[in-house]
């Protein structure tokens, strides 16, 4: 699965902001288990939020720049959250702060799919524990080619 970004995220993209320029202005990741949505539009649904990845209290930003039609986490940064559910990771949602997980073609994210390898977010275990800490330590959005 290739991420899938929503038509609000393509929508301002295409009006002239960034990818960077519209994450970095205060986003987080988060991680869900239960049935991934059919587009980054739709709602979260039923699905259960286990973890949201921050930098400590800030929101999470990406490197200066791109490169080679890859944009990546910014290095600086220590991206981690505590979980706050117990369950099996299946997909992300990079978001705003603000967002509410509902039905939107207005608002800007992406989602993907997670698993251990072969994902959009491979993580080292998909099994997360309410309490614990989850890290990401490497993240990044490549736009294809074709």
């Amino acid at each position: 699965m290739a991420i899938k970004m929503s038509t609000g995220l393509r929508n301002q993209m295409l009006s002239g902001d960034s990818l960077k320029g519209i994450f970095d202005a205060g986003s987080e990741i988060r991680i869900y288990s239960g049935t991934i949505p059919p587009s980054a539009d739709n709602s979260i649904g039923a699905a259960t939020l286990l973890c949201t990845i921050k930098n400590g209290a800030s929101g999470i930003t990406f490197d200066t720049e791109a490169s080679g039609g890859i944009l990546l986490k910014n290095p600086a940064e220590t991206w981690q959250g505590t979980c706050g559910a117990t369950g099996t990771a299946t997909f992300y949602r990079h978001v705003l702060t603000a967002d509410a997980g509902d039905a939107s073609t207005t608002a800007p994210r992406y989602q993907g799919n997670v698993a251990v390898v072969g994902a959009d977010m491979n993580l080292t275990s998909t099994s997360l524990v309410s309490g614990a800490v989850q890290g990401i330590d490497y993240h990044a959005v490549t736009i294809a080619t074709a």
